[in-house]
């Protein structure tokens, strides 16, 4: 069975088609990000790209995800560990706090911003309406996004790492 992780083609038993895909891509490949908060797809700490849409992975198995491109946090800074600019909005505008909801956060704002270049600050909110975060209050969040917004606008297209940072 063949998965394609943050740019790389990976070959993996197919018994591991059952496992659940948190648990998988934390302890078997160490993309260590997403996390495994409610256990139910509501929080938005397990958020992943799977072909550029956000996907709450902790109800969902390895399956799932075979002939799809995948795309957790460890694959969206550079090869050399450059933070994309998404990601250093996020540090810049204070948007971290203790981090358990930002690689989820993050995965949803990208994915938001390839289809919305240009958005307002309440289709922002909107569109981290299903991800949780108990300490930052969200403003910083929407800040962050609002900023990292001119990064996706017009020929300067998304630079996603071409190769992961690790897989």
């Amino acid at each position: 069975m063949k998965l394609h992780i943050n740019g790389r083609d990976l070959e993996i038993a197919d018994a591991a088609g059952e496992r659940r895909l948190i648990e998988f891509l934390r302890e078997d490949l160490d993309l260590t990000g997403a996390k495994n908060a409610c256990d139910i797809g509501a929080c938005g700490a397990c958020t992943i790209l799977v072909d550029d849409a956000p996907l709450k992975i902790c109800i969902k198995r390895v399956k799932d995800v075979v002939g799809h491109r995948v795309l957790t946090i460890e694959g969206m800074a550079a090869p050399d560990g450059t933070l994309h600019p998404l990601q250093r909005a996020f540090v810049e505008r204070g948007a971290i706090q203790c981090g358990f909801c930002t690689p989820g956060m993050v995965l949803v704002a990208h994915a938001f911003l390839l289809k919305n270049p240009r958005p307002t600050r309440d289709q922002i909110r909107k569109a981290i309406n299903g991800n949780l975060c108990r300490c930052t209050g969200y403003q910083q969040i929407i800040d962050a996004i609002e900023e990292a917004s001119v990064h996706y606008r017009g020929a300067e297209a998304p630079a996603q790492a071409a190769e992961p940072a690790h897989v």
